[in-house]
């Protein structure tokens, strides 16, 4: 059962402290979403081969699939203020040396210890998400408080704005301007959001290691009060969550499928596009998708689910494998978009009940660690997906490649029901009813 209440995001609106680090996230979120592609629009259109740039991207991706859960871990630990900065500064440094390299002339090789440093650049969907979390969680906001469920579609909403406009304003800017254009103008903004990130103190969560003691507080800061000594129990909450909680084990592989099962269906979407003479229909297929998204993450903001966790994850995984699921009937331009349309539905309520589940597995003061292992399993599959795509594009054809993303898309639900009893038991007692207003998890 659930209700709709059209007047939800009014809340977050009302919410003007959060104007500052939503600002902030924001300009981050566009050099995330410009990187992979515009590394590969800079490098090509600066005379090197698609070889050279794809294998520069997937360097990327490897390297902030496995740099950036620790780069989490340390925020929550250390705080955001102290850890970003130093994060942010590491990734332009990266990016300093890749386009200084295709400025150059330089040799090639150089542009893979450049892609390993553009692999810290901090999480910023995962770092908003922790600020809203704790404003709202920690009573703050009092009865105006929003609750989480609107929070995670609101900034959904921000994630699918960035993801649909920050390629194209990459490759725009590069085609038109210079080859190194678009990659700057993210790095700018990277570089901006991080400083209003910071300068906003005022709504960053509180470190986990001043929570439990187990370090000195920071310079022009009091001892926390009744701070407990750290005791070998707090330490083993140092271990990675991947390693410690089976939900986030569970849904990091779910959203490995899923990460590969979009790697593959816009990849397909081109070559199928190119075998029917006109390139531009991917273009247009893509944006649909990325608009019908937005308006379905933007609705489901509005509804409030009794069901608990486990299940709304279950329900959500079931429609979004069932959707993507038809693309193996696709053969044709009316019949992608027929899929694009309906699977496009069901990825925004996914994502948001994934990042929602997150929040109600972890302690709090480990969430932005949580969501970036969650947006790592993404990146992982998108750096598969389009290899094998490409691989099955060019040796079977495009249809061929659209059942191996069906085949990711049906893993989905599948990984989620057989590890149902996991998700239950740690989630069993958790429910979005009233969830904003919940006191605050010891754990």
């Amino acid at each position: 059962m659930s209700a709709v209440d059209p007047s939800v995001y009014k809340s977050v609106l009302k919410v003007r402290r959060a104007y500052g680090f939503d600002i902030a996230c924001f300009l981050m979120r566009f050099y995330q979403y410009m990187m992979n592609v515009g590394t590969v629009t800079m490098i090509t259109l600066s005379g090197h081969s698609f070889l050279l740039a794809g294998a520069v991207s997937s360097a990327i991706a490897i390297s902030t699939f496995i740099v950036a859960p620790q780069v989490s871990r340390l925020v929550d630990r250390h705080g955001q203020s102290r850890v970003v900065p130093f994060a942010t500064a590491i990734t332009v440094l990266g990016f300093a040396l890749l386009v200084g390299n295709m400025v150059a002339g330089g040799p090639e090789w150089l542009c893979f210890p450049s892609a390993v440093l553009m692999g810290f650049v901090p999480s910023a969907p995962a770092l908003a998400r922790a600020r809203w979390t704790h404003l709202i969680r920690s009573g703050e906001l009092g009865k105006d408080a929003p609750d989480l469920r609107t929070m995670f579609s609101y900034e959904g909403v921000l994630d699918d704005i960035g993801f649909m406009f920050g390629p194209s304003i990459s490759i725009a800017l590069a085609s038109s301007i210079a080859p190194v254009a678009g990659m700057l103008a993210g790095a700018i903004a990277l570089v901006v959001g991080t400083v209003v990130l910071v300068l906003s103190r005022s709504t960053e969560p509180k470190p986990s290691a001043l929570r439990r003691g187990g370090e000195a507080p920071l310079q022009g800061e009091g001892p926390q009060a009744g701070a407990d000594a750290p005791t070998e129990g707090s330490a083993a909450k140092e271990r990675s969550l991947l390693a410690t909680t089976p939900v986030v084990r569970v849904l990091f592989v779910t959203m490995m499928f899923l990460g590969a099962m979009f790697g593959v269906y816009d990849s397909t979407t081109v070559g199928l596009a190119e075998e029917l003479g006109d390139a531009n229909i991917a273009s247009v297929a893509l944006m649909i998708s990325a608009f019908v998204s937005m308006g379905a993450g933007f609705v489901f903001g509005m509804l409030r689910f009794r069901a608990p966790q486990y299940q709304q994850i279950t329900v959500a995984a079931l429609l979004l494998g069932a959707s993507f699921g038809a693309m193996f009937l696709i053969e044709s331009m009316p019949v992608l978009l027929v899929v694009t349309v309906v699977g496009s539905l069901f990825y925004a309520p996914f994502l948001i009940v994934a990042n929602a589940t997150v929040e109600r597995a972890v302690p709090t003061e480990r969430l932005t660690e949580g969501i970036t292992w969650v947006n790592a399993g993404i990146t992982c599959g998108m750096a598969v997906g389009p290899s094998a795509a490409g691989f099955m594009i060019d040796g079977f054809g495009a249809p061929a490649s659209f059942d191996l993303g069906a085949l990711f898309a049906f893993a989905i639900p599948v990984l989620i029901l057989l590890f149902r009893r996991v998700l239950k038991s740690q989630l069993r007692q958790e429910c979005y009813q009233e969830m904003g207003k919940a006191p605050a998890r010891e754990k």
